[in-house]
């Protein structure tokens, strides 16, 4: 899932200053401020657009499937075809507005969380860049580009944890109210070509709603599917590995050990695609090449303190990801 924020090069703020980075310190020169010039938005809202067409059309077969007391990609059609009926009928689009506006919400509260503190800081952001694609959810997320280095590692822990806070916080209420108002369908699964793993959360929403339902026969509303992507980007962000919004939060707390860490998450995502979900493989991979190809950017500033105010923000944040991780994000019958 592309949630989460790209490393750039590029300009600071203000004028050069001298930095003590070192152990004993020495003095380092901060690159020299570079003119901004001003960006064109068009690109941005063109990928919103697309990605509001495409979470529409998911969203119509959530809402069919729904109203036929089905789970969504039940039947023999291949999911990505059945993805791409909508098109040809536009007014079925209209069906899909309850998860397109759901998972859009997730997904822009978490990128804004990242784009305001990113702000509050001083650092050069892009706008937040949806991304359109043909798969069961419209859409391999959102990201924002970070043009400028970040200097301390307050700076680099507050824009990390932000967005999964904040996309969190969207996402819990969501995920409440769809599980209160779905439906209680048993043998609802019998014939789906897709079984979406329910993470912590939504079991313990689950227990609260419907005490004593098997959580197999409760059948998700359009929002509630919505939810649940949203839940799992918040997962695959926080994942302590690489550039993710996890891998940043490690290496504000700990820089020296974030490469061992970001390589061992890795080779344990291989682990989790052999004994839970094979999709990890793929993840598991990709995680690796980037965490050897790219390490993570240094801090100009890496020797300043967090305070325990942030450790314990650290917690919640762990905290957040065991509640929206689950090693079975879907399976097949």
């Amino acid at each position: 899932m592309g949630n989460g924020m790209s490393g750039g090069n590029g300009n600071g703020r203000g004028a050069p200053v001298e930095i003590f980075d070192a152990n004993p310190p020495f003095l380092v020169e901060a690159p020299p401020p570079r003119v901004r010039r001003r960006r064109p938005v068009w690109p941005a809202l063109l990928l919103f657009v697309l990605t509001v067409i495409s979470t529409l059309s998911v969203g119509s077969e959530f809402a069919r499937s729904y109203a036929l007391n089905e789970q969504p990609f039940t039947g023999d059609e291949n999911p990505i075809v059945m993805m791409l009926h909508p098109l040809a009928n536009p007014k079925l689009l209209l069906l899909g507005f309850p998860f397109s506006f759901t998972l859009l919400g997730i997904l822009l509260a978490h990128e804004l969380g990242h784009y305001f503190t990113c702000k509050l800081y001083g650092i050069d952001v892009s706008y937040p860049y949806f991304i359109p694609a043909p798969t069961l959810f419209g859409t391999f997320g959102a990201f924002i580009r970070i043009r400028s280095p970040i200097m301390s590692r307050r700076a680099l822990f507050d824009v990390g944890l932000s967005g999964p806070v904040v996309g969190f916080l969207i996402a819990v209420p969501a995920v409440a109210y769809a599980i209160a108002t779905s439906k209680v369908v048993p043998g609802t699964q019998a014939d789906a070509a897709i079984l979406f793993g329910n993470p912590p959360l939504m079991r313990l929403f689950i227990a609260l709603f419907h005490p004593g339902v098997d959580s197999a026969s409760l059948l998700l509303n359009p929002i509630g599917r919505a939810a649940w992507v949203g839940l799992f980007a918040t997962a695959l962000n926080l994942l302590p590995i690489w550039q993710l919004d996890g891998g940043h939060i490690v290496y504000s707390l700990a820089s020296e050990q974030h490469r061992r860490i970001s390589l061992a998450l890795a080779v344990g995502l291989l682990a989790l695609g052999r004994f839970a979900w094979s999709g990890w493989y793929g993840w598991g991979v990709l995680l690796l090449l980037l965490s050897l190809r790219f390490p993570h950017p240094p801090l100009l500033n890496r020797w300043e303190p967090l305070g325990s105010s942030r450790r314990l923000w650290a917690l919640a944040g762990l905290v957040i990801f065991i509640l929206c991780f689950t090693p079975w994000p879907a399976t097949t019958p």
